[in-house]
This record gives C-alpha cells, sequence and structure tokens, in this order.
C-alpha cells in the first residue's frame, strides 16, 4: 500500500488562482496537486489558506515580567493570529547579555511555548557577542540607539564595535533606531515630539555611518515613510503604525504610548503610500497590564500588544482591496523567513507546513476573545479577519477556538554549536 500522509488539505485556492489540494507528511509539503492517502482531510472550499505568518519581532515576557505575559499567554496569542513562528527579543529581566541568561530563556520558552520560537541577543558594551551567537541567538538586537523600555543605549563607538562583531559573524543586527529629547513626557503629542521623526531619520543615518564593516542591518518598527525610505538594510513596520495614529486616542491615553510613537493622522497614512518599500509586517508585541497603562502618562510603560491581531488586519485590508493576499503572504511569511534563514512555509513539495485557514468574513476586534495575559488591545473595534484553523508542522494546533496540541520547537541562529 502506498504511504498515508498526515493530512491533506482539500479545493485550496493559492494565491495566484490556482486551485488544488495540497498533501502534507512529515511537517512538510509533499504534494500539490490531486490529494494523495492522508490520515485526516480539511476541506477548504470558500475559505483562505495561507502559509501562516513569522513575527519576527515580539516581546514574550515571562520570568519576572510574567503578570504582563508569559510564553503560553503570548504563543497561544501567535496561534490565534494565525502565527506560528515567533522571534523573541533580549530587553528581558534580566536581559539576554551572557550565554546562561540565554539558555535559561530558550529553556523557559521550550517548557511552555505553543508554537516555533527563536530568541535574539542583547547587544551591549559587555555582551560576549560570539558567545551568544555559539549559545544559538538568531540574530542581536534590538541594537538601541535610545533608551526604551528595559533597553541599554548604545554609544557610536560602541555601536561601531558591536557592528564589526556582529558583521564578522555573518550574524544580522536588528536596530532601534530612535533620538529622546530632553522634556516631559506628559502625552502623546509631547511623546511624538520628544522621539520625534526626524530624530528617528538621523538616528538610522547615524546607524549607516556607524556600519564600517558593512554588516547586515534590519530596521525595526519604522515609523514614517521617510524611515522606510532611508533604512539601510531591510525594514519592518508595525501593524500599530499602519492603523493607528495619535488623533484617534485622547491625548493622555497611555494605552496608544509605544515607542517610537504613534504619529500624525497625516504621517500614519503617508506611510500607506509607501507599502511596496516595506519588506516585513511585524507587531513588536509588548504586553503592559492594565494597572501598569492606568496610570499618570509619564510613568506609563511604552508598548502595546499586537501578535494575535497583526494578520487579522491586514487580512481585512485584503478584503477591502488595499493590499494584495501576494503582498501579505510576502511581507508576514517569505521575507522574514528569508531575513532569519529558516525554510519558508508554503505550497510547494519541501515547504515547512505551518498554515492558517481564515474564513471570507470580515469582523470585529473584541478584547475579551484575545489570549493575551494583559487582556486589552488599541485596535479593539477595528475590522480584522481571525483563522478557524491553525496547522504547526502538519498537525492542527488550533481549532475554532480550541488549542488542540502544543508543539513548541526552537530554531536556534547559524551559528550554533551543541556545546558552546
Amino acid at each position: 500500500m502506498p504511504p498515508r500522509h498526515q493530512l491533506v488539505l482539500k479545493n485550496v485556492s493559492i494565491p495566484g488562482g490556482r486551485v488544488c489540494d495540497v498533501t502534507i507528511g512529515e511537517g512538510h509539503v509533499a504534494h500539490a496537486g490531486s490529494a494523495l492517502p492522508a490520515v485526516d482531510m480539511i476541506d477548504c472550499t470558500g475559505l483562505i489558506v495561507l502559509p501562516a505568518a513569522v513575527d519576527i519581532h515580539v516581546h514574550m515576557r515571562g520570568g519576572t515580567q510574567s503578570a504582563k505575559e508569559d510564553w503560553k499567554s503570548g504563543t497561544m496569542s501567535a496561534l490565534a493570529g494565525g502565527v506560528t513562528v515567533v522571534v523573541d527579543q533580549p530587553n528581558t529581566v534580566p536581559p539576554l547579555t551572557t550565554p546562561e541568561h540565554f539558555l535559561e530563556r530558550v529553556a523557559e520558552a521550550r517548557a511552555h511555548a505553543c508554537c516555533r520560537y527563536a530568541i535574539n541577543s542583547a547587544v551591549t558594551p559587555d555582551t560576549p557577542l560570539e558567545a551568544m551567537w555559539a549559545a544559538g541567538a538568531i540574530a542581536f538586537g534590538e541594537t538601541f540607539c535610545a533608551p526604551s523600555s528595559y533597553g541599554e543605549a548604545l554609544n557610536e563607538p560602541a555601536l561601531s564595535s558591536a557592528l564589526d562583531r556582529i558583521g564578522r559573524l555573518g550574524a544580522l543586527a536588528t536596530i532601534h533606531a530612535e533620538e529622546v529629547a530632553p522634556g516631559t513626557d506628559m502625552d502623546l503629542l509631547t511623546h511624538d515630539t520628544l522621539r520625534s521623526a526626524a530624530g528617528e531619520l538621523r538616528a538610522i543615518r547615524n546607524v549607516a555611518r556607524c556600519n564600517i564593516a558593512g554588516s547586515r542591518l534590519h530596521l525595526c518598527h519604522a515609523s514614517t515613510a521617510d524611515a522606510v525610505c532611508t533604512a539601510p538594510g531591510s525594514v519592518e513596520v508595525t501593524p500599530h503604525h499602519l492603523f493607528l495614529s495619535r488623533e484617534q486616542f485622547g491625548r493622555e491615553d497611555t494605552h496608544a504610548k509605544v515607542n517610537p510613537p504613534l504619529r500624525s493622522e497625516h504621517a500614519r497614512k503617508n506611510l500607506w503610500s509607501h507599502w511596496n518599500q516595506i519588506d516585513i509586517i511585524a507587531s513588536d508585541h509588548a504586553p503592559h497590564t492594565r494597572s501598569e497603562k492606568q496610570t499618570e502618562f509619564e510613568r506609563a510603560p511604552s508598548g502595546i500588544p499586537g501578535v494575535e491581531t497583526m494578520v487579522p488586519l491586514l487580512l481585512a485590508s485584503v478584503l477591502k482591496h488595499t493590499i494584495s493576499l501576494t503582498d501579505l503572504v510576502k511581507k508576514t511569511t517569505i521575507t522574514p523567513s528569508a531575513l532569519i534563514g529558516i525554510p519558508p512555509a508554503g505550497f510547494s513539495p519541501g515547504d515547512r507546513a505551518d498554515f492558517a485557514i481564515y474564513p471570507k468574513e470580515i469582523s470585529r476586534i473584541d478584547p475579551d476573545t484575545l489570549h493575551s495575559k494583559c487582556s486589552w488591545t488599541p485596535f479593539a473595534g477595528h475590522e480584522a479577519v481571525f483563522p478557524r484553523i491553525v496547522i504547526v508542522d502538519g498537525r492542527i494546533a488550533y481549532n475554532a477556538g480550541d488549542f488542540v496540541s502544543c508543539a513548541p520547537l526552537w530554531i536556534p541562529g547559524k551559528g550554533y554549536q551543541q556545546n558552546p
């Protein structure tokens, strides 16, 4: 008898127009065409089937910050939003500045995560970058050009030295480009002024100037069209900078406080006009509790949750014909996978069998239905399309609100050595 595979997705409409059956075996696509014998089958007639997303910028908290989020709740949020790979940032408590702290973070994720994960190394003057690469860091950064939540800024000599060492490793440096002017952070307008768009642009140019070694650079969360156009490497933009502006909130609404800040409505629309120049959409998922946010503006932490709403917001834009399905897949799956050096999810034989299956129905975002521990979202009421089924490694992980299986899998970087 012919071998039986894990799963067949029947009647899949592949972006571009072809309809076929996708047969999955051993965590990869085995065949795209007529179905091969398999144990299970999902009829995808009338549904949207996408290669699952890779979110290269999340803060999963955990440890002493578990009241905000932990690996279980954060990766459940990811799955429920059609994301099956997350890349955790190193400005944790404590920060990931030593191999010991890094491997403790890997172990914490392995014990609790519900999807695939990779972890970045911090970049500080004292971080042993070579040892972090050997320990399995997927990339370096966010590398901070200005202080942010739990992040230490580098001066120019330290940044140049770090980029030289990262370049020698053949690794990727991810950059948080901001300037912070002196002043009292009293409201959203002041926050925008103190962390200005002009300052972001100067920081980007400064990073390019410091990159004497020509290391691979990736600009995190560009907040304006000018930042996108000036990026000295690949560039990501968040859904909150695409869909939200400071005018949409009350002046002192801390739920909209984030770094870089939400810009003006004019700047938001201008950012959309440069959609084709954006390489990657990433959430910068950075949850804080309601009580932390519900304090005076100056004391409130910056950051908002977003891993669960990222793809649903974009897919609603596809159904409204604002962007193309091909672009959505490219910016949330193909390009992020290539950037961190992992096989892409997709429909061709050999592709990673991670998929999300969506209805062709737009709904409204309800904070009470989301899975982040922080239990709020700045996108409440926005139009979105959430997945019904999410598949990880060829197996159903999420089905109509139920988490069916847990498949934590650490993705180490290219420099990983088993016993660094």
